[in-house]
Parts: structure tokens; sequence; C-alpha cells
């Protein structure tokens, strides 16, 4: 696909001036961040990626006096003159860097994770110089009860996954006098290159030390126990604080928790999914719940009163005389609350009366009713009152 023009890509005019531009990228940044999209679709992500890779870019141009001033009078060919035009080319600084460069840091964003699973490869390091490799992450899932989910609840998680090792205490190496500076690239972790543009210009690309993989340190006398990665798997228990009020499908990221890195990277995440089991009388609709109760002809007309079933309980509920099949009572806050940080309050229970009719009858049942068929009392008139009962109970489904 073409590229679309730097200008364009961040919104704003060829004369804008550099506060614009800063201004016009840090809302796309926000707008595309990583963060903002973990719990959407994969084309949902695949699009944010593709948005952040672009402006990320775009202002890697224009923030730059001279690469912009190449840019203007060249478009896309001026990276062909050194110094680089087009791609990620941020002056050797990691783009986690470059970030927090334009935002100091101060939107509570974690830019160290672009170098673990999701979005895009990044890097990870977070200062400027020998890259910081990021442990993976973990997905898995949890089972929870509607009772669980009312209250919230504390759950142990059984892990198999990467952590320091015993012998070395994660660094590779036997000792400390087997991990020596990378020849290569004298602890930098990157290497820079010379190259030679189009128009003849020289220019100098930045990539990661073949050597060291960006460490900037190499491993002289591996450790024995875990070949000089650093690494063993271990199955571990992990005690994690689900909140009150989460979905079927809604993931939890618990910091931390994931793979560990090798030679003291940062750990991956522990991404939880919500797996929620369905209560045998109980139908969840967001923070509302349902519950229908069968009633005999008898107890509709007469009234009386039925148990039922909620998360902290049984409730008794009057059923009035002259109940009709399909009548809805709310139990106002017997639902589940909002999941912190997506709405406020309780949910209601909806408690549906579905009048049963016997199709079996002794004869002189029969004879008893056929006795009152006639009878007004219990014949419909939706001339009367009757009509909007029925009404009420039509739309309330």
């Amino acid at each position: 696909m073409a590229k679309r023009d730097y200008y364009e890509v961040l919104g704003v005019d060829k004369k804008a001036s550099a506060d614009e531009i800063k201004s016009a990228y840090r809302k796309l940044a926000l707008k595309w961040h990583p963060d903002r999209w973990v719990n959407g679709t994969d084309a949902e992500k695949k699009t944010a990626e593709d948005n952040f890779k672009e402006a990320a870019e775009a202002y890697s141009i224009l923030s730059d006096p001279d690469k912009r001033a190449k840019y203007d009078q060249f478009g896309f060919a001026a990276e062909q003159m050194g110094g680089g035009a087009g791609g990620f080319d941020f002056g050797g600084m990691d783009i986690n860097d470059f970030l927090r460069n334009i935002f100091g840091g101060s939107f509570g964003f974690d830019f160290g994770g672009f170098g673990g699973s999701g979005f895009g490869g990044f890097g990870g390091g977070q200062e400027a110089g020998p890259r910081v490799v990021r442990g993976r992450d973990i997905r898995t899932s949890v089972k929870l009860t509607l009772e669980e989910i009312a209250n919230g609840c504390e759950k142990e998680i059984s892990l198999e996954r990467a952590r320091p090792c015993q012998d070395c205490g994660g660094k590779g190496a036997k000792s400390g006098a087997d991990i020596k500076t990378c020849p290569t690239c004298g602890g930098q972790g990157r290497v820079r290159q010379q190259t030679r543009g189009l128009f003849g210009g020289i220019g100098y690309t930045i990539g990661v030390c073949p050597q060291c993989q960006g460490e900037g340190k190499i491993i002289t006398n591996p450790c024995r126990r875990c070949n000089g990665t650093g690494l063993e798997r271990k199955r571990e228990l992990v005690r994690v604080h689900i909140p009150a009020g989460v979905e079927d499908g809604m993931q939890i990221t618990v910091r931390g928790e994931g793979h560990a890195a090798p030679h003291g990277g940062t750990n991956g995440d522990l991404l939880l999914v919500i797996n929620e089991i369905q209560h045998p009388q109980l139908q969840r609709d967001g923070n509302n719940l349902f519950y229908t109760r069968v009633i005999s002809v008898m107890d509709a007309m007469l009234g009386c009163e039925v148990s039922v079933p909620c998360l902290d309980g049984s409730y008794k509920v009057k059923v009035e005389p002259g109940t009709q099949s399909g009548t809805v009572v709310k139990l106002r806050g017997k639902g589940l609350p909002s999941v912190q940080g997506y709405g406020r309050g309780v949910g209601d229970l909806y408690v549906k009366f579905q009048v049963w009719v016997p199709h079996k009858l002794a004869k002189s049942e029969k004879e008893l009713l056929e006795s009152m068929r006639n009878n007004p009392s219990f014949t419909p008139d939706l001339t009367r009152e009757d009509k909007a009962t029925f009404d009420k109970v039509k739309n309330i489904f």
C-alpha cells in the first residue's frame, strides 16, 4: 500500500509550526495507543497498530527540521539521501524513549510493554542504550460463578512459566566474571552503519548489535543448569484478585506475572480471560439478572408468597391476587455491580411469573369448572381494566 503524505497523516497544514505538529501527534498517539485496544478485536488491534506506526513515522520526520526540509523538497525519495525520511529512524533512540520525550511520562501508559506480545515489536528498552528484553505474556482462563462475580474474589492460578535460574540467579553465566562487555558495540547494544543515498549523500542506520543481540553483554562461560539463558521452567501458584462485576470473555491483565525475561529483563504479563459458569436458575444480561417462576392457576388467582433465589440468599416475593402469566416483578439492587472503571451502580433482579394451566382434570373437576365458565369473574373483558393489564404484560419482553 502506498504511503500517505506525512502532513495528511497528522492532519496538519504544510506550514504548521513545530508545536502544532507535536500536538497533532500527541492526539493520534493517545487515540491509537495499544493500551486502549487490549480488549479490541484482532481487526481493531491491527488497525490501531498500523495507525500508530504511521503516526510515529510521520512525526519522526516532521519533528526534525533537517528531515522535514528534505521531505518538503524531495518527498519520500529523501529517505535515499541519508538521514532517512522514511521508516522508523529515531536517531538511534528506542521508540519507548522517543515517546517519553513527547509525553514526558505523564500519561500513565506503560511504554515498556511495546516489546512484548501484542503491538508490533517496537523494542522494549527503558533507556537509550542496551536493549532490555521483555518476557512473553501468559494467557489463560479462570472460571467464576455468579456469586464470585457479584462480590469479587481471590483465585489461585497454577502456571508453568519461565523463572530466573536458581544456580546463576538469571544472569546466564557461571559467575559475574564470565559476563563481558560486547566488543562489537562497546556495551551499547546498537551499532551504526554508514550508507550512501541515491543522490550521493551519506547517512547512517542504527541497528541491533548482531553479536550480543542488543544486550551489550556477552557470556563467556554459560551456566550449565540453564545453558546461558538465565531461565528455567517452574510450576507456581499465583494469587490473583478478581474485581466484582466482570463479564464472560473479559480480560484482566496482571502486570509482571508472565514469563521472566533472560538476563534480568522485564517480566511479561499474565492475561486472565474470564469464563463465567452458567447459574442453574438465574440468567444474566449485563448487570441485570432474570428469573422465571412457574405458579399454579390457583396461586395466580388467589395470591401467595414464593421464594426467589438471589446471589446473597433467598427472598420472599408476594404474588398479588389476579397475577397474569408473564407479569414481571423487579427486585431493585439484587443484580450485579458494575466492574471497576466501566460504569456505576448495581443491576436489578427481574422475576417473571408464568402461570401453569392443568391439562388433565377429573370429571368432578371439569364439572366444577364448567359451572364457573360463564361467570363474569372468569371471563376476560378487554374493555375494562383487563386490557391495560394484558398490554403491560405484552410489552415487558
